[in-house]
């Protein structure tokens, strides 16, 4: 047919219908709520009805009266005026899987910003689909690396274990840092957010005296009430002085913690030599402790 004007959009071309299964009734529920009778045009038996209060039917809300009742041999449909089914809005959790294309989001443009820390996804992992954290994406949301301040000369205290203190963050090249720092407060150190950490801490130390042989090693304990603490990992090495003259080593620990509570989870870090050894700090030369948060508790 022709048109006056610009021809109507193809998404207008096709109305919302809904067809009655009759009754000797004067009162159906319209699909979609209405207006006015005025919304809709009614159809008994393929005639249309005339709309309006002392005519064929009113209608408001979802609710569409009629002025005579039908009888279940008719045939009664009407059409929602202006509601393209196009524009009609799926009610909530009707959209399922099947409904949606493998390919939905391929090709499609890449976040414009980074998610939060706080946010997840959705992978797909074998057809399968996973919730990640959004922190795990490119990389570890906290990464702060301490070293002793300076020598621990001569270590105090022979074969027993000694509580090491004064350790400082590297904080620029070619060390880097990632988020917020950790504390350390005499030798405690506390956590700055709730995740699963890995410790990964290394001392180095040489002999005070002469053909000394024993072992040296460090202790890491860690208290879950912020009160009583208890050894979480130990490692030694032997430091073999027999032949005389300097005499170096070192001692590597790693260690996976849960911190369910900042406030109660921490931990600290002790030496042990069987002899008097220096315990080697300063930025240059110098036991290290590494913490990164790998994941969410």
């Amino acid at each position: 047919m022709a048109y006056i004007g610009p021809e109507p959009a193809e998404s207008f071309t096709s109305f919302a219908t809904q067809e009655f299964s009759t009754s000797a009734t004067t009162s159906y529920t319209l699909d979609h709520a209405v207006a006015n009778e005025n919304e809709i045009a009614l159809f008994v038996n393929n005639v249309r009805q005339q709309p309006g209060s002392g005519k064929a039917y009113t209608a408001t809300g979802t609710a569409l009266t009629l002025s005579a009742a039908t009888a279940s041999t008719d045939t009664m449909y009407c059409v929602f005026l202006g509601r393209a089914l196009q524009t009609v809005t799926p009610a909530t959790n009707s959209i399922t899987a099947a409904m949606v294309g493998n390919d939905l989001i391929s090709g499609k443009d890449a976040l414009t910003s980074a998610p939060a820390s706080t946010d997840e996804l959705l992978i797909s992992d074998a057809g399968t689909l996973k919730r990640i954290d959004a922190s795990l994406l490119g990389g570890t949301s906290i990464v702060n690396t301490w070293y002793l301040t300076s020598d621990l000369n001569p270590v105090p205290t022979t074969n027993s274990n000694v509580l090491i203190t004064a350790f400082t963050e590297y904080t620029s090249a070619p060390y880097a840092k990632v988020g917020s720092s950790m504390s350390n407060s005499s030798g405690i150190w506390t956590f700055p957010e709730t995740g699963i950490y890995k410790i990964s801490s290394t001392l180095q130390f040489e002999e005070y005296g002469n053909a000394y042989s024993g072992k040296n090693g460090i202790i890491i304990e860690a208290t879950t009430d912020n009160s009583s603490y208890s050894t979480a990992d130990v490692k030694y090495s032997w430091l073999d002085g027999s032949a005389g003259g300097a005499c170096h080593g070192f001692v590597d620990l790693d260690l996976i913690i849960d911190v369910t509570s900042t406030s109660n989870v921490k931990v600290k870090f002790f030496y042990l030599s069987q002899a008097n050894t220096i315990l080697n700090g300063g930025s240059a030369n110098s036991s290290k402790i590494t913490f990164e948060k790998i994941g969410n508790t």
